[in-house]
């Protein structure tokens, strides 16, 4: 027992004496980083302290903020206040040339359409016709109006290709919007602007058709080819401006009209504010 009880008593000394030198140690080192401001416990330098500092946490996830877009509201009904124009009894032929007139005079420019009718393109092109009496030569109406305007002599008409330089001569921002939805010309209404666009004369689609041969080939219409100024729409009708009937804003059935419009080619001119 008494040789059990030295040699513990031996051992428990010996671990005292390694305790008191580590923490003499670690005193020191402390004492000497205190005295000269350096930190001999840490890491080596500053990159790897902040390595160890993130490794050591779980980094918090801040979330991104959910950008919100908002789409325009579809305006669902617009009317515009535009000039009427009647083409009779001067234009029997000019329903093309008097709604121009109505867009440019909306516009803010004082010409009336017979102003306008010798600055229109013209395609000189005489009309032949077969031994019944059907034309099967005559100009193109995208390369001039057809025919004579005034009725003393047959008159067809004109188209957007044309047309689009005379507006242009007179509205730096005039646009064809030929072939577009319809959608896109409701949304000039909503923005206040008129539309010239191209459809029949009782807006519905033609009974017959004709075609002729033209110097720049075969041109496939119908005499029932019309133009009227669109000044208004909502969810199931639009609304014109008729320069044969003499009426303004009126009334038309939408689905029926878009048709027409879509059988004449959706031809449509307008400007850019």
């Amino acid at each position: 027992m008494n040789g059990i009880g030295k040699t513990l008593k031996y051992a428990f000394s010996v671990f005292i004496v390694i305790g008191l030198a580590f923490s003499s140690g670690v005193f020191g080192v402390l004492l000497y980083g205190k005295i000269t401001d350096r930190n001999l416990l840490a890491p080596s330098n500053l990159s790897d302290a902040v390595v160890y500092a993130e490794n050591m946490r779980t980094p918090i996830q801040t979330p991104k903020p959910q950008s919100i877009i908002l789409k325009p509201t579809p305006i669902i009904s617009a009317m515009l206040t535009a000039p009427l124009v009647k083409q009779n009894p001067e234009l029997p032929y000019g329903c093309e040339i008097t709604s121009l007139t109505m867009l440019l005079q909306y516009y803010g420019i004082n010409k009336n359409k017979m102003d306008l009718v010798p600055e229109m393109k013209y395609d000189p092109t005489e009309a032949k016709t077969d031994n019944e009496g059907n034309i099967i030569y005559w100009g193109n109406p995208n390369s001039g109006f057809v025919g004579d305007i005034t009725g003393n002599y047959p008159g067809f008409g004109i188209y957007h290709t044309a047309l689009m330089e005379l507006l242009h001569k007179y509205v730096p921002t005039a646009v064809d919007l030929t072939g577009t939805t319809f959608e896109t010309l409701e949304q000039q209404i909503a923005l206040g602007i008129p539309v010239e666009v191209w459809t029949t004369v009782d807006y519905l689609d033609p009974v017959s058709w004709v075609e002729w041969d033209s110097p720049s080939g075969p041109i496939r219409t119908s005499f029932a080819e019309h133009a009227v100024l669109l000044v208004g729409y909502d969810q199931d009708d639009v609304y014109v401006n008729d320069p044969l009937s003499g009426q303004s804003n009126v009334q038309i059935n939408k689905a029926l009209f878009t048709n027409t419009w879509g059988t004449m080619g959706k031809q449509a001119l307008s400007y850019n504010k």
